[in-house]
């Protein structure tokens, strides 16, 4: 199945928030904390996104990275789509414009034991520590990215 990646617009949040609802690691304990304003800010004031969708445009993952606060707000994908390289691509994206902005660290944090720590632990991601709700935190700098781009594009 072919997927295709661009960025994120404003008429996906929709989507975004199925997708966000329909994790099966990393679910929002209150899902009001998320609000539709939430993701508009994100796209439109602090950063941007990217989304995966289908060849007839159902959107099936997204990324959105956030230059004020220097984080990794989301990278989400639909369960069904999971393992098939589509989180590998929308990460990849989204650091490499990242990266294009600042030379700033950009951090992230996510569940322990799960897929994801996972992930980002094989996509280069440094543990840094834990959150003070005891999530994992990582951290990446532009020359760890570098380096790891270039690992993976040899």
């Amino acid at each position: 199945m072919a997927i295709l990646y661009r960025e994120a617009q404003l008429s996906d949040i929709p989507e975004l928030e199925i997708i966000r609802g329909a994790v099966t690691e990393n679910v929002l304990s209150n899902p009001a904390l998320v609000t539709t304003a939430d993701y508009v800010e994100y796209l439109t004031r602090r950063g941007k996104g990217w989304v995966a969708t289908t060849a007839n445009g159902a959107v099936v993952g997204f990324a959105i990275a956030d230059l004020l606060e220097h984080n990794i707000w989301a990278l989400f994908l639909l369960p069904e789509y999971a393992a098939q390289g589509i989180g590998k691509r929308l990460h990849a994206l989204m650091l490499d414009w990242y990266f294009m902005q600042t030379t700033h660290p950009v951090w992230l944090s996510t569940d322990s034991g799960t897929r994801a720590e996972t992930f980002y632990r094989r996509q280069g991601w440094r543990e840094t520590g834990r959150t003070g709700s005891g999530e994992v935190r990582f951290e990446m700098t532009v020359e760890e990215w570098n380096i790891y781009r270039s690992n993976i594009l040899v």
